[in-house]
């Protein structure tokens, strides 16, 4: 059975997309335009209440939340493709972990940011430029923790790429390209050869190449 991904060009499902192709999962994508308003649609509703991307369909299964779909493909296909959890149950913990700081400490000021500085004018808002240094300051530390960790470790959770950095991808794509923050990368020395390292893989140089940023 294919998979079906829901709104392919956004952050979010990008996520989705590439542990798919990490995990060598055919999957096919329906197009949702959130600027025409089409996650509000009754029909997208009826799968995803809250009207946000991504969806994904497997057959009779519907699942959304893109960090709970990685975490299902990864473990119902562990053992294809790509391991993307670790051997052992200290590496699995571990993934678990930077999962949940890249979800709850590297995530909110980077989507405050974005919020603001790209996509306020196209919605004809005003930006907040407190909102904008605030989370610059707050990205920053983030960053002066992930500098610290990776000056020990290849990756996030060890010495093996992981669901943990896979899923830096699409956001860390923004901060880096398009928003004007890529010093904020560059210069850490160690975050920015782990960037370096998971942004050049070829499932994520897919995801690029065949689903282009709407913004």
């Amino acid at each position: 059975m294919v998979v079906k991904v829901y709104g392919p060009t956004y952050a979010s499902p990008k996520r989705v997309l590439v542990c798919l192709i990490e995990k060598e999962i055919e999957f096919e994508t329906v197009p949702v335009d959130i600027f025409k308003g089409e996650h509000k649609d009754p029909e997208f509703l009826n799968l995803q209440p809250f009207g946000v991307l991504p969806v994904i369909q497997d057959g009779d299964y519907t699942l959304y939340e893109s960090r709970a779909i990685i975490r299902y493909y990864a473990e119902k296909y562990k053992d294809q493709g790509t391991d993307l959890l670790g051997k052992t149950i200290e590496e699995r913990g571990l993934v678990e972990q930077w999962l949940e700081v890249e979800s709850q400490n590297f995530h909110p000021p980077f989507f405050n940011l974005v919020m603001n500085v790209l996509f306020a004018p196209l919605l004809g808002v005003p930006s907040d430029q407190k909102v904008i240094e605030e989370s610059d300051e707050k990205l920053g530390k983030v960053l002066d923790i992930y500098e610290e960790r990776l000056s020990k470790t290849k990756y996030l959770a060890g010495d093996f790429f992981s669901l943990a950095d896979l899923s830096h991808l699409p956001i860390g794509h923004y901060l880096v390209n398009q928003t004007g923050r890529g010093n904020l990368v560059s210069e850490r020395k160690h975050v920015s050869a782990w960037w370096d390292d998971i942004s050049s893989r070829p499932s994520w140089k897919k995801v690029l190449q065949l689903y282009k940023y709407p913004v």
